[in-house]
């Protein structure tokens, strides 16, 4: 599967709440499991953004739901990008005509 990366922010909204925010973890991964996805690894952060989530899902349409869903929440921004491994970044650099 397909395994994405996203970078979020604390919205104003999510700092007031954030005591909240270890129960809306564990709803989000229940949330992306319903879908077919796992959010491998979870990090708050320092700097630019507050969290770095990696998580896998069946596709970019998954994704692109679970990423409305908590932006609908309003306690948080993201920016989510798709990765390659590093084999499917060979086969990728392979595949070039």
């Amino acid at each position: 599967m397909p395994i994405y990366i996203t970078l979020a922010r604390f919205t104003q909204r999510g700092i007031e709440r954030i005591k909240e925010g270890p129960d809306r973890l564990d709803e989000a991964k229940k949330e992306f499991r319903s879908l077919g996805a796992e959010i491998k690894e979870f990090y708050l952060v320092m700097g630019q953004y507050d969290m770095v989530v990696v998580v896998e899902a069946p596709g970019d349409e998954t994704i692109a739901k679970l990423a409305l869903a908590i932006g609908e929440r309003g306690t948080s921004r993201t920016v989510t990008f798709r990765t390659f491994t590093e084999a499917e970044y060979r086969k990728i650099i392979g595949e070039l005509p």
